[in-house]
């Protein structure tokens, strides 16, 4: 029986310019259950993580405080998107590269009412003794040149199986509302295809702008929020 590295080389066996993304997902296919298990891992991880965020999100309501927490959203990347990141990264065609330098197959995107309930969430999430930080990126603090904003943390966070404990990689976005608004619309709107250089110039430009302002009225809310909790 193929081990589960066997299946993902025998994937991947094929040169960049012999495989296309069809054969590739048609091999998946012919390889569904092994890749099954390779997937199910992170969805696991993705189980921990959300619950830990659930239990947060209950933990200050029972204190009396607002839910910091307005929704959760998850994703495991797809089969195509982890062939395309492969070639343009150069990663080696096996489990344990994949593993190592694709760090986002599981992801996470925990959408909170204020910005100071990002950084809270984050701090408490950090400090539990069995989520190992890998890699944060403020692009609140620094927003990316296009006006992006959210609090990114690549973690390893175990997983508990029948005869093992694994650790799964996975990136967790932490962004207010205002700033999930943006970016959902920014994605739809640039990647419109066949637009026109003018186009894309002024689309730049105006995405910029209402990040900013986005960007305002969170520290307006914020300023608000401060201002009724300290009565």
């Amino acid at each position: 029986m193929n081990t589960q590295n066997d299946v993902i080389h025998n994937i991947m066996e094929l040169s960049e310019t012999e495989m296309t993304e069809t054969e590739f997902l048609r091999s998946v296919e012919n390889n569904m259950i092994p890749m099954q298990q390779f997937f199910t891992y992170y969805k696991c991880a993705i189980m921990e993580i959300e619950t830990k965020f659930r239990v947060l999100n209950e933990q200050f309501s029972i204190n009396g405080e607002s839910n910091p927490i307005e929704f959760i959203q998850s994703r495991i990347k797809s089969y195509g998107s982890i062939f395309r990141k492969i070639i343009t990264k150069h990663i080696p065609r096996n489990v344990e590269a994949i593993e190592k330098n694709i760090s986002d197959i599981a992801g996470i995107r925990v959408v909170c009412s204020f910005v100071q309930d990002i950084y809270r969430l984050a701090d408490c999430f950090l400090k539990q003794d069995d989520i190992f930080l890998i890699e944060k990126k403020d692009y609140i603090k620094d927003p990316k040149p296009n006006g992006y904003r959210s609090l990114h943390l690549i973690v390893e966070v175990p997983i508990f199986l029948e005869n093992e404990k694994r650790l799964v990689k996975a990136e967790v976005q932490l962004r207010t509302i205002a700033m999930d608004f943006w970016a959902s619309l920014e994605h739809k709107l640039r990647y419109k295809k066949d637009l026109p250089p003018y186009k894309l110039d002024l689309l730049t430009d105006d995405l910029k702008k209402c990040a900013d302002q986005s960007a305002e009225w969170d520290s307006r809310m914020q300023d608000i929020k401060n201002i009724i909790e300290s009565d």
